[in-house]
């Protein structure tokens, strides 16, 4: 549809405007997306915690700032984006949050998207990568459901690998459907609550990847 078109252009000429913007200040910018109760939060609040990179947060929910409280609580500076019957952030919503945010010069901003595996794969955000936080507790075929947010994705997190005894989850198979979808991904198998794998995804975040 022209309309869908029309909006998808429009919001790549403000998304390259906001990759402009974090590469002139050296700022690393990650679009975190999952659907909801992946464990985004908890993981952001750890790698605030944990991963000694000076980070700010962009939050993305429907309604509350529930997860704005809990970041900075963490310790990081962060502003609510509140959607309302919207699915998804868009590049001019995070163009107004990054002049709230003023982030410091070589640090690193996390946008946490509002949780949905459709919506926000359609839309850039000028993030340096696309960062999509899966979780055993949801089906091992969830790439083969929504490839087009799993072939968007830079890289993985399996979160939550430490219940995998309890729940029928195929780590293989998940792998595989992933490869299938999108080989160019990274997979990383990790527990934001026990710690798993974490020092991997901080070396990530410290690789500091370049924008797309």
């Amino acid at each position: 549809m022209k309309v869908e078109q029309d909006v998808l252009q429009k919001n790549d000429r403000l998304a390259a405007e906001n990759r402009g913007w974090l590469r002139a200040r050296g700022v690393t910018a990650f679009n975190l997306v999952s659907s909801p109760g992946s464990g985004k939060t908890t993981l952001l609040e750890r790698t605030v915690r944990e991963a000694g990179l000076p980070a700010t947060v962009i939050e993305g929910d429907q309604a509350t700032d529930r997860d704005t409280q809990r970041i900075r609580a963490a310790g990081a500076r962060a502003v609510q984006i509140n959607t309302g019957a919207g699915c998804h952030l868009d590049a001019h919503m995070v163009a107004h949050a990054l002049e709230d945010l003023d982030p410091e010069r070589d640090s690193t901003v996390f946008i946490e998207n509002v949780g949905n595996l459709v919506c926000p794969a359609l839309f850039d955000l000028g993030e340096s990568a696309k960062v999509l936080v899966a979780s055993v507790t949801e089906g091992d075929d969830k790439p083969y459901k929504y490839p087009h947010m799993f072939r968007a994705a830079n890289l993985v997190l399996l979160n939550k690998i430490d219940l995998l005894e309890h729940v029928p989850f195929d780590a293989d198979r998940f792998a595989a459907a992933l490869r299938e979808v999108n080989p160019r991904a990274r997979l990383l198998h990790v527990s934001a609550t026990r710690g798993d794998g974490l020092g991997a995804w901080y070396g990530f975040l410290r690789d500091r990847p370049t924008s797309a």
